[in-house]
């Protein structure tokens, strides 16, 4: 497996292209279909190594699922109590989004589990999560508040009403989830909205799930119910493309089929409050979720102050943010996006890190960063940098090269997988110039 990419600089981003499945989605689609009465068909399946991880998890807690096959998995249900223990620790490789969930799915359990992950995972906080399960009665024990995560069987779980410290879909649904097995109705409140694909998807499972504001509720007891799940193309891949047709003169890209799900266009909104050609076309709904097609052309773009309310809706998205940020006009300020430094790398840390190394002027601060844009011409030096194993971050910078005046080496992107399968190859396919190579 390569562990590079070379990017020659230049060029625009023209034609068509379906990024892969959600990630998210895809997460969710075999947890929930694992516990559901009957089989659960899957299409547009994210063939990436987190969601396939999520995959192997179940089915060492006895969930037969055939596939992956171009993107189609059927997953046999066992029902809410149907899964059985395993007696090796439960892999999560990469996937936060897996263990965090899978905390709240296994705290009512009648078994014990131990969840573990790869170097990067197990250096993920996972104490917000244990906290308030915890409070519901779960017995789980972290290792300084990371992984491995220790699960033992509690008498029983209680209801209970959380009002969430800071805006994390992943604490939310891992919530929801315990209360699932909890006895009354779990409520969950959050400062801020984060992603709703847990209660869309549980919905369309057949799960009564209420909302009033910006509080969630949730019975326990109940049962799912098999259903058909199209997942859509993934809008945090597709934002490398949003940003590289936004800053490539002469860009004219078409992305099918993304996801446009309110609580995950925050890329789009503050793409748009900087200038971006950004146009949905087709919008339609697929199973519970919006999705469109988004026709991207290249525009001029400017600095802004991010407002802090479409944070967390794009909090994936900001290494892409970022190399935007560097070829606008003027100032880009991002703050309230702290939740960056506890990501798969500090992508606070690593993204000015690698921005300086290509001479932007970027500072980060405790919670965001501020960069100095350059506007038209080159926006980057030749040069090379570091992801640290962060798939986001190796798209990112992959990206920039359609602004540099040399080229780029991005070193350690054999985690791009995890997300993106087939990265390079797509991304030659509209425009960019990359290679992999060995470093």
């Amino acid at each position: 497996m390569s562990n590079a990419f070379r990017v020659l600089p230049g060029g625009r981003l023209t034609g068509r292209l379906r990024v892969p499945g959600d990630k998210s989605i895809s997460h969710r689609a075999i947890m929930f279909g694992a516990i559901a009465d009957g089989q659960t068909r899957v299409t547009g399946f994210l063939e990436g190594a987190d969601a396939i991880s999520t995959m192997d998890v179940f089915r060492a807690l006895g969930v037969r699922i055939d596939g992956p096959v171009d993107g189609r998995v059927t997953v046999h249900g066992v029902g809410i109590d149907g899964l059985r223990g395993s007696a090796a620790p439960l892999d999560c490789g990469n996937a936060g989004t897996a263990m965090r969930l899978l905390m709240g799915l296994l705290a009512g359990q009648r078994f014990e589990s131990t969840l573990v992950g790869d170097e990067s995972l197990s250096r993920r906080p996972m104490r917000r999560v244990a906290e308030p399960l915890a409070r519901m009665g779960a017995r789980i024990e972290t290792t300084d508040g990371c992984p491995p995560v220790r699960i033992r069987p509690a008498q029983a779980l209680a209801a209970i009403h959380y009002d969430m410290p800071m805006a994390s879909a992943q604490v939310k649904s891992a919530v929801l989830l315990a209360g699932l097995y909890a006895d009354g109705e779990t409520t969950v409140t959050e400062p801020a909205p984060t992603r709703d694909h847990t209660e869309r998807m549980l919905t369309g499972f057949g799960v009564r799930v209420g909302r009033e504001g910006s509080t969630v509720r949730l019975a326990g007891g109940q049962r799912l119910r098999a259903t058909a799940i199209d997942v859509p193309a993934d809008i945090s891949s597709a934002a490398f493309f949003l940003v590289g047709a936004s800053i490539a003169e002469g860009s004219d890209l078409l992305l099918e089929h993304v996801g446009m799900n309110p609580t995950r266009t925050g890329i789009i909104d503050i793409l748009r409050l900087m200038g971006a050609d950004i146009e949905p076309l087709n919008q339609r709904e697929v199973g519970g979720e919006p999705v469109a097609d988004l026709r991207v052309r290249s525009a001029r773009l400017r600095g802004i102050a991010v407002p802090e309310s479409l944070v967390p809706l794009a909090i994936d998205e900001f290494p892409a943010i970022f190399v935007a940020a560097a070829c606008a006009e003027g100032r880009t300020v991002v703050s309230g996006a702290e939740e960056l430094r506890v990501k798969e790398s500090d992508r606070i840390a690593v993204m000015a890190e690698g921005l300086r190394a290509l001479g932007v002027d970027a500072t980060p601060t405790p919670d965001g960063m501020v960069i100095e844009g350059r506007g038209e011409g080159p926006a980057f030096h030749a040069g090379e940098v570091h992801s640290h194993a962060d798939h986001r971050i190796a798209m990112s910078f992959t990206i920039a090269a359609l602004r540099s005046d040399g080229p780029l080496l991005i070193r350690d992107t054999a985690n791009v997988g995890t997300s993106f399968p087939g990265f390079p190859a797509t991304a030659a396919r509209v425009g960019v110039a990359i290679s992999e190579a060995d470093a």
